[in-house]
């Protein structure tokens, strides 16, 4: 699939490595400066593929299922200007050899931040009230069989109630996703919020009571993880995926959780240690897990530790999967090809 270029110009090739639908793609195929190179399937696309096609590209549009290390560099070669990735996350791509090359990077922040919110408070509450395990009852047959009771399928409340007119959400990371989710936790009756922040950045207390007075909580606190994990009723993990915080979440942090808290995962599946997060729940140190990533996916399979646990509800990476989120995602990425291929200042360029 390539654009129609006037005659006799030299075209500029922009490898892509998603279709990225009707409403999106014309913004590329309609300039006839441009030979677009589009990967033909609606799968994940192939390594092999793309180093071949990715050679003499100055510009790549990829996923985050592709990754742009030094052997991808290297196939494109000298000419390559920019890399645009639909996400937020900027992990799979080595920005040290892009700033090496002086390979402009632009990503998608901002645009998912209310679908991934939505999303982030839904998980918490199905984890709360063992959605999956009672799902996994009515399959089997086995409701009609269950005799009735009081507390049959009952599990913590997350808002405040007559017990528990206090409630305290915990952020790893308190970004633009954070607080978006902070927000939608305030009808619910939470009172308080911690979180953890960047180790190379201070704490800031004023815009802490900044966020307090503008939510109505009674105080947000930046506290180390212990505390974190020790004081929170729901635990969101919400920071940046790489090898600073890989494992965060491991057996230390999930034993210091209450037996009534619930964890969510809406950022990346390598920041929570998947086979300590199933013993917690197997073993009840916590009560539930909300994740919409999972360690090691795309390639998840039945024996996947967590699939085993019926108090764990998984969703397939869909926090961003809304029409609107995704159009904005694809358009952003464009235009973040457009200026970088035009030597402009992307919309949204990484600082490497």
């Amino acid at each position: 699939m390539s654009s129609q270029a006037a005659p006799g110009s030299q075209k500029i090739k922009v490898v892509v490595s998603r279709h990225l639908g009707p409403d999106v793609m014309p913004l590329l195929l309609d300039r006839p400066e441009l030979d677009v190179v589009v990967w033909p399937e609606e799968r994940a696309c192939d390594r092999r593929w793309l180093l071949e096609n990715i050679v003499g590209a100055t510009a790549a549009l990829v996923m985050l299922s592709e990754k742009m290390d030094q052997e991808m560099f290297e196939a494109a070669g000298p000419g390559l200007r920019v890399i645009s990735t639909m996400s937020v996350g900027y992990e799979h791509i080595d920005l040290k050899l892009a700033a090496e090359r002086k390979v402009k990077i632009g990503y998608t922040p901002d645009v998912l931040t209310e679908a991934v919110a939505d999303v982030s408070v839904m998980l918490a509450f199905m984890a709360s009230r063992n959605v999956r395990e009672t799902a996994e009852l009515v399959a089997r047959g086995d409701w009609s069989k269950t005799p009735w009771a009081p507390f049959v399928f009952c599990g913590p409340q997350l808002s405040a109630s007559w017990i528990n007119t206090t409630r305290t959400a915990g952020f790893i990371g308190l970004g633009r996703i954070s607080k978006a989710t902070l927000a939608r936790l305030i009808p619910f009756g939470f009172t308080h919020c911690i979180y953890t922040g960047n180790p190379h950045s201070k704490p800031n207390l004023e815009a802490d009571a900044q966020t307090a007075q503008k939510y109505g909580l009674q105080s947000v606190r930046r506290v180390g993880l212990d505390e974190l994990a020790a004081e929170s009723d729901v635990v969101f993990v919400l920071a940046p995926g790489g090898p600073e915080t890989r494992h965060i979440v491991n057996e230390s942090f999930l034993r210091k959780m209450k037996k009534t808290a619930v964890l969510v995962n809406t950022a990346r599946g390598t920041l929570v240690d998947s086979d300590a997060l199933a013993k917690a729940l197997r073993e009840k140190w916590i009560w539930g897990a909300g994740l919409d990533v999972i360690e090691g996916e795309p390639d998840v399979r039945l024996d996947h530790p967590l699939l085993k646990e019926s108090r764990c509800v998984i969703l397939p990476h869909i926090g961003s999967a809304t029409n609107e989120t995704r159009l904005g995602m694809g358009t952003l990425a464009v235009n973040n090809v457009l200026a970088g291929i035009q030597g402009k200042k992307l919309p949204a360029e990484l600082d490497t």
